[in-house]
This record gives structure tokens, sequence and C-alpha cells, in this order.
């Protein structure tokens, strides 16, 4: 950690263990005035939010502003997530690998939304906070008691859209691998339950977006292939065209769009011109995403419904499909 910066009036706040509204005034105007500019005055204000017991509700949102403002815009370059930022805020919200509450929980999405560009480790760890919540039962999201472990609501499948959505940044085009994994182990755990209808919607595009550009197509940016139009009840030959017409405006169009600005020096670009040639050299659905797919669609169960929305999307988009693919293909019509 950094050189911890407790000016006194947020030392005064700390030993009186609360936070009213005038104090987040003050903090806003008088000591953050110019904003949160350095790691020390960061961890001072996380020091804040763990030693106060009673807070006012304007302080989660003056929390959320402040310490966002600080890794995405202070920090340098502006607006991109450096791996070492993105540990240092994992380090300063994670108890034992899970969020300590729900507003370090928002704090990390909407650090996510503001970025241009984070390390996906940011990313699957934010995925992974809704897992933990789903599946066993654990972690902020449980706080209250509101959710059901075994199924996944509504309100959790709109968490994870907002995740995922918020990783489209630069050279963020399709979902990645880790992120598959955090998405098909949720699936697996809440099969049995009644889980929100808008959750196969989400699993089945996420899932699609990743296997296809792993197959070398022209992936639609998150913000389209994970839009919350609803297209599994057209799981027919129509289906095909809905995707091509997903993934028409082309990867070099989808990276210029993504490109960084000039200013902020030369590695950025060289990361989006290896991103963009990686997409161009995948060419079909290889022996390794076929063996990943098989191993987490297992041919030795039935085929849940969303599984087989999937295996349908990918046999009627894609035109070549390696063999070991086709034991799956063929249980869905």
């Amino acid at each position: 950690m950094g050189e911890l910066i407790m000016s006194a009036p947020v030392a005064g706040l700390t030993s009186k263990g609360s936070i009213a509204v005038e104090d987040v005034a003050m903090l806003r105007h008088e000591v953050f005035g110019d904003g949160v500019v350095t790691r020390g005055e960061a961890e001072a204000l996380f020091a804040l939010d763990a030693t106060a017991k009673d807070k006012c509700q304007e302080w989660p949102p003056f929390f959320i502003e402040a310490v966002t403002d600080y890794i995405v815009h202070q920090e340098k370059p502006s607006g991109y997530i450096s791996r070492d930022s993105a540990d240092w805020l994992i380090r300063m919200i994670s108890r034992d690998g899970m969020v300590d509450s729900r507003t370090e929980l928002e704090l990390l999405v909407h650090v996510l939304e503001e970025a241009r560009s984070s390390p996906g480790r940011l990313c699957v760890y934010a995925l992974e906070q809704v897992a933990h919540a789903v599946i066993d039962g654990n972690g902020p999201l449980m706080l209250g008691g509101a959710m059901v472990p075994g199924l996944i609501a509504k309100a959790e499948v709109e968490l994870l859209r907002r995740i995922l959505h918020a990783h489209g940044g630069d050279g963020n085009i399709a979902i990645t691998r880790a992120e598959a994994e955090v998405l098909f182990r949720i699936n697996e755990r809440t099969a049995q339950g009644h889980n929100d209808p808008s959750w196969s919607d989400l699993f089945v595009k996420a899932i699609a977006n990743f296997v296809m550009c792993s197959a070398g197509y022209e992936a639609p940016t998150r913000d389209v292939a994970l839009r919350r139009d609803v297209f599994l009840e057209q799981a027919n030959p129509e289906i095909g065209g809905f995707f091509s017409r997903m993934i028409s405006g082309g990867i070099a169009g989808i990276m210029e769009a993504y490109r960084s600005p000039g200013d902020i020096g030369a590695e950025w670009e060289a990361k989006n011109r290896a991103a963009e040639a990686l997409a161009r050299r995948a060419e079909i659905i290889d022996a390794d995403e076929a063996s990943w797919l098989t191993g987490h669609i297992g041919a030795d169960r039935p085929l849940y419904e969303n599984e087989r929305a999937l295996l349908t999307l990918i046999k009627q988009a894609s035109p070549e499909i390696h063999p070991a693919l086709r034991p799956l293909l063929d249980k869905v019509a």
C-alpha cells in the first residue's frame, strides 16, 4: 500500500465512527475539491469506509465517484487501468477472494464501466463475485437475504451484463475464455433452478461471441452481442441470418472504433494492432476450441435448453466446424 494520507478532517471522521451528510459535503468541497490525486488519499477513503459503522446514504455515491476518478482518470494514462492499478483495487476490496460490501462491488463495476480499457483479470474477478452469490450464497450480493443460492434472477443477469459490457473497451471486442469459463460454471450450477429467462439469452449470446470470434469471424462489439433483445425464440434457420447481421460490420471497422488516441503512447497502439492481427489469423473452430466446448457441454447428460440454443446457433452460423463438435451438434435438429 502507498503512504496513507490521513488529513485532520479525515482522521477526525475515522475516530468518530460515523459519516453524516455534512461530512460528505465537507469532504467533497474542502478535502477532495481537486479530486483524489494520490493512492494514499484513496486508501484513506477506504480506511474511512471500513471504520465508519454508521454511514449516510450520500456516502456510497461519493466514495464510488472519488475512488473511480482516481483509478480511472488520475492514474496515467487516463482512462486505462494498468495491471498494477487493477491488483491494487482487488487488494483493497478483497477479503478471502470476495468483495467485502455492496458499495465496494458497485465500485468495482463502476471502474470497469468508466475505463476505456482494463485487464481481463479485473472483469473476471467481478464476474466471480456474482458466481459466489448465485452458486454458494456467499458475498456482498447476499446481504439482505433477497437472493436464493442455486438460481439466477434478473438482477444478477443484469449485473453480469453490465460487467461484460463494461469490459468491451480497446481490444476487448469479444468475450474471453476466462469470462466464458465463469459463465459456464454459473450455468452448470444453476441449471436445475428456476432461472430468469434473461439468463439463457445472455449465456447464449456471450458464449457464441467467444466461440465465433475464436473461429475467426468478425465478432460484434459487446454492445451489440450482449444487448437485451431476445433472440432465443428465433432458434430456427433465421438465426444464422440474425448472427450474420450482427457481425456484418467487419473487424477493421470495430478495431478502428475502439482504437486508442495517439496521445497516450505507442504501447496501446501496439496492443490494438496485435489484437487485430490475432483476430484475422484464426480461420475455423479449431480442435482446441472444439475440445473446450465439448468439455463444458458433456456428452454423458441431456443438453440444457440454453446449451441446445447455443449449439443451434453455432451449427447454423458457422460454415467450418471441427469434427470434434459433430457429436454435440448432431444432438440438435
